[in-house]
């Protein structure tokens, strides 16, 4: 026994969820620990209700053998501003016999209990406590004034695998962690004032970017090589050399020699008044035949004049002597980014890049697969054959459907056999939900297996159905059922003359679903609502045209001896089914891309969503290719285009937020010009009485957790097929765009969406505390006012809705003047971005399930998670609904505001009319009516609503 040297050790990590005491929703915890009337305590934790310490407690151990039968006393108090008195928040008590050694401890989260039954406690505190035998342990002193440092524990930073940038520091304040000290300012949104191409749209296609000059180069083809003795199995290669830059064709052979590959040139990077081409052999320095052309002479080409016809020109050889031959195929002009040859070019900017990897950074317009929603109704089987497993033994199957559908498998549920007529005629009668894409290529396998045991199971019997084959439905038309025979797998193969005197059978009912629209993207961010079937499209209603201009500041994302250096940036924006990828702009930090392009519009409260990302399948050194790498996340901006003005052009700078774990950083920035353009106001306006999903989605709805998984097999889908495009589109690229993650839990976000909620319920506590303030006659003469207004409505009951209806109009008239005049983006604040906790932001860039230790804590920890991933979604969804109320005179959707100023106008000299006991008559008769007489879809005005735009879209 070695008495005195033994110390026992209790870390206190943090608290989690604690009761605010302070009397303005929060409190100053701090935690006292007693053992053996050793009383020590932490610091002081200034309005937190989680709190993160990670502070070390030491305390004397007289006897290590009787410490199983002793209890560690941990309290949790509120520090009150007197410093003279405290609030209690909780204890916890620690048995001594689950003290651990030291090295083997583990953090344990305890609840927190009462002390006596009117204390009002709640939240975890988490705790190490373990037993040590070193001597050199640092005491706290008895003032506490200086805590104990200790390495915290089992929360250990993260490294975001998909940003390669190096990690960001932390810069503490207020118990937050932030990047910026100079607020909002460093991450708001900024006007800019760009030379766009041209005011006429007559005058240039591209008026939305800046006008960018290019020296274009088409090399065709050669011929007449025989006099400079290359033989008919040599590989030639062309090179186009101006000034600095050279570019190289692909290789070809000498009987062959057709490379019909364009060059650009980027007019501003020009430092030579001639361009010259070169014919060699491949790998040989020396060339076979040179043209040049002097570019004062070179003409010039404007879309939508023809392009130029290529000619043959005679090429010198060394000695400048043309009389030997050869001849190349050439043309050559000077145009804009909006020339055809544009997207095929390669440009200037990769100059570094070899041929083989200019695929992957060209420009590029992908279409998503076209979406199908496949219904399959399991309802029962007959004769189902059990195999010799199943009927060895005395038992009632457990017969349940298996379907697949490429690598989506679901289940139905075990036919219960009191639903049956006999044990092998199972009953299910359960509808599954599947995707599928456009080409049918898949095929539908249905089997009837047996659960053995819990994880045995094996398959009687089995139908393959092709998707091609099955039913397409455009309604809510009933599917006509069908029987399928199945294979049972019983038959003697082997024997040609055995005879099937019955073949068992499935009853199933399968269809293409073709009235729903497939989400494969969040519902808050959707931008696309139209159904499947191409027959239920209606017109489109507007034009949405997007000019990518550039970004300023980027960020380097490739490292090179331990430092940023450099940065290959693309932009990929996404809206409706058509994908767009500007071509890579290679090493560099403030690329230009300057490029347009232009979508139709069928519904106005949808979202573009634009993303900035850094290639990684740029060879630069041609020998260690890096195909198979992730390109890294830069940013992405979303815009809903109801919260823009019809016709009218928004040049703004739009910060990329990223978090990251150790913060939320400012990636640069990404200049656009964005104009939404609408043919027919009144076409608009009249979609705002319209459901935004197809009407199958009312009719017959899908549960959450079924458009939950199914957007998930969605996700995936469009992934695959994009990913197997050329050049690939990456399914990194893909998840992020269509944000794969949002369902993850996040204190931050859950944080988020409370304070969002906070500020819709503060409009009812300005009203109550205004009551409040007219009846204690705070301000007399808006007492007075207010008393008269109200004997007023009391004499004149008829003018109360008409007073009310003309306030609301008069406020959103008088809101007017100060309506958003920028298109709303990512506010940090919002997010809560910027005073998040590091083990908040631990914890949101965790692995799911965790990747710690402990067993109990993961297991807590992991259904944490997963419940309050729903309670967040909830809050969210309720946020949503409050914000959408307040969007109806703030003038963010100008149409929808402009509808419902109108509506309170005609609605007030309305009720002005009509006795308001007939208006109430009326209404109780129509909501009373009969269901036969109801219409299935939502009322005009719920959609009305539901259109509205939300703070949802300025979320991080």
């Amino acid at each position: 026994m070695n008495n005195g040297k033994e110390k026992l050790v209790v870390e206190v990590v943090a608290a989690h969820n604690l009761m605010p005491k302070d009397g303005e929703g929060s409190s100053s915890p701090f935690v006292e620990v007693e053992f053996e009337n050793q009383r020590q305590r932490t610091q002081v934790k200034m309005r937190d209700l989680n709190p993160v310490w990670n502070e070390k407690l030491v305390f004397h151990v007289n006897d290590a053998a009787d410490l199983p039968y002793r209890t560690i006393e941990v309290n949790v108090f509120n520090e009150k501003r007197s410093n003279t008195s405290r609030n209690f928040l909780g204890r916890a008590r620690v048995s001594g016999s689950s003290i651990a050694k030291e090295g083997e401890e583990i953090a344990q989260l305890y609840t927190l209990d009462k002390r006596s039954l009117f204390s009002h406690v709640r939240g975890e505190l988490s705790l190490k406590i373990y037993l040590s035998t070193t001597e050199q342990v640092n005491f706290q002193n008895q003032n506490h004034s200086k805590p104990v440092e200790s390495v915290p524990g089992d929360i250990k930073p993260v490294v975001i695998t998909s940003v390669p940038g190096p990690i960001i520091p932390a810069v503490t304040g207020g118990g937050g962690v932030g990047l910026y000290t100079s607020g909002q300012g460093e991450f708001s949104l900024k006007e800019t004032s760009p030379h766009l191409g041209g005011k006429d749209k007559t005058n240039s296609t591209y008026d939305l970017v800046e006008q960018m000059q290019y020296l274009y180069v088409r090399v065709v083809k050669a011929k007449d090589f025989s006099v400079f003795g290359v033989g008919g199995g040599g590989e030639l290669v062309a090179e186009v050399k101006l000034g600095n830059y050279r570019g190289i064709t692909k290789r070809v052979f000498s009987n062959h020699a057709e490379w019909d590959q364009v060059f650009a040139f980027s007019k501003d990077s020009v430092q030579s008044s001639v361009v010259e081409i070169f014919v060699k052999e491949n790998n040989k320095d020396d060339f076979l035949g040179r043209v040049w052309f002097d570019l004062n002479e070179v003409p010039k080409r404007v879309p939508p004049d023809s392009q130029l016809a290529p000619q043959w020109y005679r090429m010198e050889d060394k000695k400048g002597d043309k009389s030997k031959g050869g001849e190349l195929m050439v043309a050559i002009w000077f145009g804009t980014q909006a020339d055809e040859a544009f997207a095929e070019a390669w440009h200037s900017k990769a100059a570094n890049v070899h041929f083989d990897g200019l695929c992957s950074i060209k420009s590029k317009v992908y279409l998503s697969p076209k979406l199908w929603y496949l219904r399959v109704g399991v309802i029962e089987a007959q004769d189902i054959v059990m195999g010799e497993k199943g009927s060895s033994i005395m038992r009632y199957p457990e017969l349940f459907a298996k379907v697949q559908v490429g690598n989506q498998v679901l289940r139905t549920r075990v036919s219960p056999p009191a639903a049956t007529r006999s044990l092998t005629n199972p009953f299910w009668n359960e509808d599954l939900m599947f995707v599928v894409a456009e080409p049918f290529e898949d095929f539908l396998l249905v089997s009837i297996e047996d659960r053995l045991a819990p994880n045995r199971e094996e398959v009687v019997a089995r139908v393959l159905l092709p998707v091609s084959s099955l039913e397409r439905r455009l309604n809510e038309k009933p599917v006509i059922s069908r029987w399928f025979n199945l294979d049972t797998h019983l038959s003697n193969a082997n024997d040609p003359k055995a005879v099937v005197r019955f073949a068992s059978r499935i009853h199933l009912r399968a269809s293409l679903d073709g009235g729903y629209h497939v989400l494969d993207e969040a519902t808050m961010y959707i931008s696309d609502v139209r159904p499947t079937a191409k027959q239920l499209w209606k017109p489109h209603i507007g034009v949405l045209e997007v000019g990518v201009l550039g970004a300023t500041n980027l960020v380097p994302m490739k490292m090179k001896e331990g430092k940023g250096v450099s940065v290959d940036a693309y932009c990929v924006a996404k809206y409706g089914q058509k994908w767009v990828r500007t071509r890579t702009v290679v090493d560099s930090l403030s690329p230009k891309w300057n490029e347009q392009y232009t979508w139709e519009v069928f519904d106005p409260c949808t979202v573009i969503t634009i993303g900035v990302f850094d290639n990684s399948r740029v060879d630069k050194n041609m020998a260690n290719p890096v195909a198979g790498n992730r390109d890294s996340r830069i940013g992405k901006v979303r815009i809903r285009l109801s919260t823009l003005e019809s016709d009218r052009v928004y040049t703004h700078a739009y910060p990329l937020l990223m978090l990251h774990p150790s913060g939320v950083k400012k990636m640069g920035e990404l200049h656009l010009a964005v104009r939404f353009s609408c043919a027919n106001m009144v076409n608009m306006l009249h979609m705002y009485s319209m459901p935004l999903l197809p009407k199958m989605h009312y009719v017959h709805p899908l549960s959450v957790s079924q458009l939950d998984s199914l957007r998930h097999q969605a996700m995936n889908v469009v992934a695959t097929r994009l990913s197997r495009s050329e050049p690939p589109l990456g399914r990194e690229v893909v998840e992020y765009m269509l944000d794969h993650d949002s369902h993850m839990w996040s204190m931050r976000k859950s944080k988020a969406n409370f304070f969002r909620l906070t500020n819709v319920v503060s409009w009812f506590v300005i009203m109550s505390r205004f009551l409040e303030s007219a009846r204690n006659w705070h301000k007399p003469m808006h007492s007075a006012l207010a008393l008269i207004a109200f004997t007023i409505l009391v004499l004149v009951p008829e003018l109360i809705i008409p007073c009310v209806l003309l306030n609301l109009a008069a406020v959103g008239l008088w809101r007017y003047r100060s309506r958003p005049r920028h298109p709303p983006h990512m506010d940090t604040r919002l997010s809560y971005a910027e005073s998040v906790y590091p083990d908040e932001l631990d914890e949101e860039f965790d692995s799911f399930p965790t990747s710690r230790n402990a067993e109990i804590v993961r297991m807590r920890y992991d259904r944490l998670r997963s419940v309050a991933g729903r309670i967040q979604t909830v809050v969210g969804d309720m946020a949503t609904q409050g914000e959408r109320f307040q969007a109806l005179l703030s003038w963010r959707d100008p149409r929808a505001t402009f509808l419902f100023v109108i509506f309170c106008f005609f609605a007030a000299f309305f009720f002005y009319l009509v006795p308001i006991k007939w208006v109430v008559a009326l209404w109780g008769l129509y909501y009373l009516r009969p269901p036969r007489f109801r219409n299935r879809l939502p009322s005009s005005a719920v959609c009305f609503l539901k259109r509205l735009p939300t703070r949802a879209d300025s979320m991080l």
